[in-house]
């Protein structure tokens, strides 16, 4: 069973995590988010969920904003072959979520450590990430450092790289 919200601030307190949480009408596109500005400060982030042929996961995240060229990125981040999207039967397998709810918090659901998380370098010069807490009802505001902390706690490895144009 995927954890809630409630479940994943319990897991940001008990390491010392302190964030900051605003709940919206649901989002499911970054247009929608956009409407938020100047309510939530700081970097805001779109994720993509892929695939390599040989079945290996990966969640990209990066700012809003950037372009990936999805025909490169396997180059990258160390897929076996070009990418695809991931089916949503594997997003909520994986991370517990659905297609509109994608998010790096999403890691805390991924018990055996099956998605390899890459974070954009862009990304990570924000003081402040934002991303929604496993529902796409609220936006959560966490500082960069504690975003590594909180991967790091699930278990993965977090990997920054320059992965937007």
């Amino acid at each position: 069973m995927p954890k809630t919200a409630a479940e994943l601030f319990a897991f940001l307190e008990s390491l010392g995590i302190s964030v900051e949480t605003k709940s919206h009408p649901p989002l499911f596109t970054v247009a929608d988010s956009q409407a938020l500005r100047g309510v939530i400060a700081g970097g805001h982030t779109k994720n993509l969920f892929l695939k390599d042929k040989k079945d290996n996961f990966f969640l990209v995240t990066v700012h809003e904003e950037a372009a990936v060229d999805l025909k490169q990125i396997h180059h990258l981040i160390g897929a076996a072959s070009r990418v695809s999207f991931g089916k949503p039967e594997a997003l909520m397998e994986l991370l517990g979520v659905a297609p509109g709810s994608v998010t790096v918090f999403g890691l805390i659901n991924d018990m055996g450590r099956r998605v390899k998380i890459v974070l954009d370098s862009a990304l990570m010069q924000n003081p402040v990430i934002n991303a929604h807490p496993l529902t796409n009802e609220a936006t959560t505001s966490i500082s960069n450092a504690d975003l590594l902390t909180f991967i790091k706690a699930t278990g993965h490895d977090p990997v920054i790289l320059k992965v937007s144009a």
